[in-house]
């Protein structure tokens, strides 16, 4: 059955030409009253309608005609975050933020130096001081990512899950998002003093995962998390 149906718009692009991962999951973190775990089994296109499809169980999927992009499944997101980062922290490892120097997808809503303030997210995720094992940036939530009452839409909640993990593992890679599994206990305001934060949880070969976690300006973890990333072969 067909719930909905969206596009994405070019300024949600993740690499050239299709919409970033963690925006393209958020899309049905819209229709889904649960945890879940997103897995993306195409680039997902901009500017071409895509339908939200109730498939079997509790499953959903984000398709066109007969191709998948994206398909959903209830998952448990239980894992422990770490506490979270003072503003000061945050700020100061988004200085180290590796993706200022060089980025393989410099126009990235999420993570893409290139982008403008309000127009992109701009989280810029650096190591912590002190703690190289942990990557933090803040972030103030832009007017333009508001639905009711001005809670940050759940795709947007996300997207800033998304990109920092990258970092954490690793963001000389060339890596594209495989899977998220998602929690959002709350949704963040927007204009709200907000941190992102995110942590390797290792790999092998070609996969690779990360944890994240958002961090509203009470200091209350506002939602979770964990990654698969896979590496791909540069040509």
């Amino acid at each position: 059955m067909k719930l909905a149906t969206v596009t994405i718009a070019n300024r949600f692009r993740g690499p050239p030409g299709s919409g970033n991962g963690g925006y393209t999951v958020g899309l049905l973190a819209r229709y889904a009253p649960e945890p879940m775990t997103v897995r993306l089994h195409l680039p997902p296109p901009l500017g071409v309608p895509l339908d939200v499809v109730a498939a079997d169980g509790d499953a959903l999927q984000l398709s066109a005609g007969t191709i998948v992009y994206a398909s959903a499944t209830p998952a448990s997101v239980d894992f422990e975050v770490p506490a979270a980062p003072a503003p000061a922290t945050a700020q100061d490892a988004a200085t180290r933020y590796a993706g200022l120097g060089a980025h393989l997808f410099p126009g990235c809503f999420v993570c893409g130096p290139a982008r403008a303030a309000g127009d992109g997210l701009r989280i810029f995720a650096g190591s912590v001081a002190g703690d190289p094992t942990l990557y933090a940036a803040p972030w103030q939530p832009d007017a333009s990512l508001a639905g009711t009452r001005q809670a940050v839409r759940p795709e947007f909640m996300a997207a800033a899950l998304d990109c920092p993990g990258y970092f954490a593992i690793g963001g000389d890679r060339l890596m594209l998002l495989g899977s998220l599994s998602l929690r959002i206990d709350r949704a963040v305001a927007v204009g709200e003093q907000c941190s992102v934060v995110a942590w390797s949880l290792g790999g092998a070969g070609r996969k690779w995962r990360a944890a994240t976690a958002i961090y509203g300006a009470d200091g209350d973890c506002a939602a979770r998390a964990s990654a698969t990333w896979i590496e791909l072969q540069r040509s």
